[in-house]
């Protein structure tokens, strides 16, 4: 049951994040495809890639929940954890029509990484360090 909330809650926080950016991309786009863009901000396709890393990482931990490869409070901390990581994204992009700053963008990315490495490493299936010689391999995160 509280997964379905999770999920609920995930899912508004992607659709009200991605209606604004659209709109305000949609209205102030007007450069062609091959055009380049101001290397100080990102705006168009790079906040829609962001919008859709949010949504992989949310239906990774939806997944992992849903094959019992992680427990329910594992699972609601990760979500908590995209959430603010959706929540910062769409303040950041509300105060500047819809843009985000690169710098702003390339944290996000770096911090929505993070929770997808912690994810892995919750599944078992993150990236291992060592080569056994100490015994074992280690996960990396």
């Amino acid at each position: 049951m509280r997964t379905s909330a999770s999920l609920k809650t995930a899912t508004l926080a992607a659709v009200l994040i991605a209606a604004p950016l659209a709109g305000a991309y949609a209205a102030g786009h007007h450069k062609g495809a091959l055009d380049v863009s101001d290397p100080t901000d990102l705006t168009g396709p790079r906040v829609e890639a962001l919008i859709e890393q949010v949504q992989g990482v949310h239906q990774g931990i939806v997944d992992a929940r849903q094959a019992n490869n992680i427990t329910p409070a594992v699972a609601e901390r990760l979500e908590m954890r995209t959430a603010r990581i959706s929540q910062a994204a769409e303040k950041i992009a509300a105060s500047d029509h819809g843009r985000i700053p690169a710098a702003q963008y390339h944290d996000l990315l770096r911090r929505l990484d993070n929770v997808d490495q912690r994810l892995r490493v919750d599944t078992g299936s993150g990236f291992m360090m060592g080569d056994g010689s100490d015994g074992g391999n280690y996960p990396n995160g």
